[in-house]
């Protein structure tokens, strides 16, 4: 996996901008997951080539559109971790918090920074839409990051909420995306964002590509938002 990774991070540029020893931190956090996995459900991605690729090298990616250094990171919904532990690993002044609503996960994910040695990284067990109302995570955020598979609408009425006027949420999505974009145009206006350019990359050697889109937060979310999750199901903004 090391090799794949190294090679894959000189494809998209950034072999000068990450630590030396991020290759082999990220096969090492790769293994980890390939073994996690056997006895819970982490990820569908079962060979070591897959997971160099589509896991590690498709979080890298994220950094060419933008700045990262000292930056606040919320990861929603990150599950085995991505792209939030990933990013961390090659921005290491990147402050991440890894928010899922499954508790052994969350154990899983303290182990495994601890293992790997990181500071500055932290796992917390919590719904989104509960968490978003609580003091210092609502508007507290520089940046937050979905990796989820749920609907734009339901992901910025989930994230947006987290991050400071300024800041951005960072949607990661197929290039098929175009008409979910469109039709959450109306949701990301009402929760105070604003869509910036799209950003469409390959994954290195994985024959994919996919798209990154950035929402700026303009404007404060209203109060009342995000609404409980059956709500956000039932009646997407």
């Amino acid at each position: 996996m090391k090799d794949i990774i190294s090679s894959g991070l000189a494809e998209l540029g950034l072999a000068g901008r990450v630590p030396e020893a991020a290759p082999e931190q990220l096969a090492e956090y790769g293994r980890l997951m390939l073994e996690k996995n056997q006895v819970m459900n982490l990820t569908a991605i079962r060979e070591e080539d897959g997971v160099a690729r589509l896991h590690m090298l498709d979080s890298a990616a994220l950094l060419n559109w933008g700045d990262f250094e000292g930056k606040t990171l919320l990861d929603v919904g990150t599950g085995a971790g991505l792209p939030g532990l990933p990013l961390k690993i090659l921005v290491p002044s990147l402050q991440v918090t890894l928010l899922d609503s499954l508790n052994k996960r969350v154990d899983w994910l303290n182990e495994v920074c601890a293992q790997l040695g990181l500071e500055g990284i932290q796992a917390v067990h919590a719904r989104a839409e509960e968490q978003a109302l609580v003091k210092g995570w609502r508007d507290g955020f520089d940046i937050v990051t979905a990796r989820a598979v749920a609907e734009l609408r339901l992901l910025c009425e989930l994230c947006l909420p987290f991050v400071k006027v300024g800041g951005v949420f960072l949607a990661m999505k197929s290039v098929d995306s175009q008409e979910e974009l469109d039709q959450a145009a109306h949701c990301i206006k009402m929760l105070g964002g604003r869509v910036e350019p799209v950003m469409d990359y390959p994954v290195p050697g994985a024959g994919v590509t996919h798209r990154l889109i950035p929402i700026r937060k303009v404007a404060p979310t209203l109060k009342g938002y995000p609404r409980r999750w059956a709500k956000i199901q039932k009646n997407p903004l």
